[in-house]
């Protein structure tokens, strides 16, 4: 025999011999994947009588015990079980979650054998990653299972010629999908008497071992991190209002209504001195906030229709609530006057679109939808209702301020100017009520807002610190100052005389408040990564800081009055609330906290400040958020998040970019705030000033790696970074300098200065700030060197670019065009558009899925675990 027919019957054995092997079956293999564990402990709650409804044996229409099941007692939506927590049941008895432990066989519960009963059985699963799992419950009884208080499985009607529920009527299962965090498994039990079984219902839950790395937890207590649902799905407060005798608050409030993508908007009055609540305009009357007379107990707003805007008074003290103003179409914001005694307010009139297949921009502002609206000023008298319209004329006019004796009126129109940054200037003009004569005050750049002091001599106006001159400006010869670092200056129309007030002030300036009471003014400040408010002693020309009970001031009103105010607010893992502050005592009270039951178990980590000195031996501040459960002997995932820009990333609670929520999901969260940012002074903030990224970049690698030497439990290898808008921008550019991050994300970021300056509706006039007197053809090592677009053959890092498929600030063709340079190098990098959505995305169920998406990139590149992002995104 050859050697080479040797070879041949060697092999056709091996063949045979591996045929006769027997082999798993694929249930078997399935079997060795699949890890199972018993439900044993639970809440409950019940049993309760459930009598069968009045004509239940009508043999055309019968109820029996399945409807009983079908049936929703309560919104179970709101259902949450915790032990101690009581719910009173329709025939008055009160029940209490209570703890109740079986075995593997399940839990047995007691049954009236003369009437159904019904019963819940509640167990929270914890998990640290996402997984697939399936629920199985098995009772001889009628069951049904609700998986985030959303209905799953339910039993069958089946029954045996005995009555009983056939074998395989006794068990029913149901795929689950759980997020990373916590999730509530409820199973609804009926006992049907006439079944002639006992009442045990025996739970389970399987995994495929894959997911199996932490198990999935079993608990009872509700305590759980941060989720999605807690971020959009909470009341919030967007606005207060103050009466001007300091008695009453008003808070405007909103709520989403999921799962659609609609909200409810509604007012609430309390009283200041108990905190009670005394009044709620709430039904389809769209009220967004108050505008309270300065006289007694009246206030006014603003409701819309069809048929327009309709603007009504309520008189608490007569109870009576007229329209004064009916169904004025495109009608907009009014300010009552200084006696009550009229009303100013505005009016749109828009330019209805020429039928045409052209469409010829007047301007670089004109290819913004309602730029050729123009608005105008009028007045309406109180009681009577006389109306008197006082602006006109090709601009349209824009309130400021009534003087306080009510004669004369602010009010500012913008001019169109190219010859200059920013590209466009304002009018500040008085308006004599009695003749209609108006009498221009100033006219410059770089202005805010502006408004009478109480005895009308003098005029605070905010406003870059070039408003006046070099007046406000406060940083090194040959610096450019930064614009958007906004300024108070008391300005005396008779004299032009002008006094900065903040020259020397760090804080930016974000609201100023004159009262009439006080010889002071009030200002709301971005103070470093804080909003503030401080006190401005006219006299002493001295700041002093009001202590708040929050580290983001959102919202303010100060009573004319009395030295009194109700302000809303949060902190970095604080929700919004909103309180009472007595202003000379500098104390707060809680007034109302609108998310507290939302929020009463969610358990937050530490947030510790840590900094670094640049290499200009300059302190840039940072914070760290922690995972809730942290053990610094484990190593942990780590995101960056910065914005890089012209404002810190504040402490606010929540957010587009919720820091709480990332760190819910095991990530160490490190925020850090950059050169050129408002609030540190105006010397820092000229930083950004024709930088465009380059110092902010070294000092974000920078601050990455020592921040990395300083947290030893913080992994290296899994660090990523993300940012959006002008953070998107700095996105893209740190990966074209550095390899330190294993993952990116850049939403709504700009890839190429030149095209974004050109083509965003603001790109131009944003950069008449941050590239003062630099354009594409004179500084290319800006608009071409600095833009990613060019430096696309350098990025290596695995990037996820995110935009809203409308946005008109930073153009989707910034990503696209990223996007299309590192598929062409064969680069790792993804594109989601989320579809009719501008640069923020706003719309409930688009938020969702866009917050889904960030973490379950992060999850695919800094945990390894990529099944969640094909979850969302499969390959086809």
């Amino acid at each position: 025999m050859t050697a080479k027919r040797t070879q041949y019957y060697i092999v056709a054995i091996f063949f045979i011999l591996v045929l006769l092997v027997p082999s798993s079956s694929p249930a078997q293999e399935t079997e060795k994947k699949i890890k199972e564990q018993s439900i044993a402990s639970w809440l409950l709650l019940g049993p309760f009588p459930s009598p069968l409804p009045a004509f239940h044996e009508d043999k055309k229409n019968d109820f029996t015990a399945e409807g009983l099941l079908r049936f929703e007692e309560f919104d179970i939506s709101g259902l949450k079980p915790k032990l101690g927590n009581s719910i009173k049941w329709h025939d008055g008895a009160v029940a209490r979650w209570e703890s109740i432990k079986g075995s593997e066989k399940g839990v047995s519960l007691a049954g009236n054998p003369a009437v159904p009963s019904t019963a819940y059985l509640g167990v929270y699963i914890d998990v640290s990653r996402w997984t697939k799992a399936k629920v199985t419950v098995t009772s001889p009884q009628l069951s049904k299972i609700y998986f985030d208080r959303e209905i799953v499985a339910r039993a069958r009607s089946t029954k045996s010629e005995k009555g009983n529920i056939s074998n395989e009527e006794k068990k029913i299962s149901a795929d689950l999908i759980l997020e990373t965090g916590k999730h509530l498994l409820l199973v609804k039990s009926v006992f049907d008497p006439q079944l002639n079984s006992d009442w045990t219902v025996e739970a389970s839950l399987s995994c495929d071992e894959k997911f199996d790395s932490p198990a999935p937890s079993l608990t009872l207590s509700a305590e759980q991190k941060m989720t999605i649902p807690n971020l959009l799905d909470s009341p919030q407060v967007t606005a207060v209002s103050i009466s001007p005798d300091g008695t009453l608050a008003a808070l405007a409030k909103t709520q989403s209504l999921p799962p659609s993508d609609e909200s409810e908007g509604w007012v609430e009055m309390y009283q200041v001195a108990d905190g009670r609540l005394t009044q709620t305009y709430r039904g389809g009357m769209s009220i967004s906030a108050v505008n309270w007379g300065p006289n007694g107990k009246k206030f006014s707003y603003t409701s819309h229709s069809k048929q327009g805007g309709t603007i009504w008074v309520v008189d608490l003290e007569s109870g009576t609530s007229i329209p004064i103003l009916k169904n004025i179409k495109d009608l907009g914001n009014h300010v009552w006057s200084p006696d009550g005694s009229f009303i100013i307010y505005s009016v749109t009139e828009k330019k209805e679109p020429e039928e045409t297949i052209v469409d010829r921009f007047l301007n670089l502002a004109d290819r913004q939808p309602g730029w050729r609206n123009q608005s105008y000023l009028y007045k309406i008298t109180l009681p009577d209702g006389i109306r008197q319209r006082l602006t006109a004329g090709e601009l349209s006019t824009s309130l400021n301020s009534i003087s306080p004796d009510g004669k004369k009126l602010l009010f500012t129109r913008s001019i169109i100017d190219y010859s200059e940054r920013p590209y466009s200037k304002t009018e500040l003009y008085s308006l004599d009520l009695t003749t209609l004569e108006p009498k221009l005050l100033w006219k410059g750049k770089w202005f805010g807002s502006a408004q009478w002091s109480p005895k009308g001599e003098k005029i605070l106006i905010l406003g870059g610190p070039s408003a006046f001159g070099d007046v406000g400006i406060n940083v090194p010869k040959g610096t450019i100052p930064n614009e958007y670092d906004t300024q108070a200056y008391l300005f005396e129309p008779m004299t032009n005389q002008v006094e900065p007030l903040t020259k020397v002030f760090n804080p930016s300036v974000d609201q100023a408040f004159w009262p009439r009471s006080e010889d002071c003014i009030y200002f709301v400040t971005t103070d470093r990564d804080f909003r503030h408010l401080y006190r401005y002693d006219l006299n002493k020309k001295e700041f002093s800081l009001i202590e708040c009970s929050v580290e983001i001031i959102e919202g303010i009103s100060i009573s004319e009055k009395e030295p009194i105010a109700v302000y809303t607010g949060s902190g970095a893992t604080a929700p919004p609330k909103t309180f009472i502050l007595n202003i000379p005592k500098k104390e707060s009270r809680l007034l109302h906290d609108p998310a507290k039951e939302d929020y009463a178990d969610v358990k937050f980590g530490e947030i510790k400040p840590w900094s670094f000195k640049n290499r200009r031996g300059r302190e840039i501040e940072g914070r760290v958020y922690y995972p809730p459960d942290f053990d610094s002997s484990k190593k942990y995932p780590c995101i960056v998040y910065y914005y890089g820009g012209t404002t810190p990333v504040t402490r606010e609670f929540g957010g587009r970019y919720p820091k709480n929520l990332y760190a819910a999901q095991g990530y160490v969260i490190y925020v850090l705030q950059p050169s050129g940012a408002t609030g540190y002074g105006q010397e820092f903030s000229a930083l950004h000033v024709n930088d465009w990224g380059l110092i902010v970049t070294d000092e974000i690698i920078d601050g990455v790696k020592k921040f990395l030497a300083a947290h030893p439990f913080v992994d290296e290898r899994r660090v990523g970074c993300v940012g959006a808008s002008y953070g998107g921008f700095m996105t893209m550019l740190l990966l074209t300098r550095t390899n330190i991050f294993s993952a990116a994300i850049a939403h709504a970021g700009i890839s190429s200065i030149s095209s974004y300056w050109g083509e965003g509706y603001w790109g131009y006039s944003y950069s008449a700030y941050a590239a003062a007197n630099s354009y594409p053809w004179s500084r290319k090592d800006i608009f071409v060197n600095q833009s990613p677009l060019f430096n696309a053959d350098k990025i290596t890092t695995p990037l996820l670019l995110l935009h809203g498929s409308v946005d008109t600030n930073v153009p989707p063709g910034e990503s696209t065009q990223l996007f299309t340079a590192l598929k062409i190098l064969g680069r790792e990098v993804e594109y989601i558009q989320i579809l009719d959505q501008n640069h923020q995305i706003l719309t409930y169920n688009k938020r969702i899925i866009w917050t889904k998406t960030i973490l379950a990139w992060f999850d695919r590149w800094l945990k390894g675990q990529a099944e969640w992002w094909t979850a969302l995104y499969p390959s086809q």
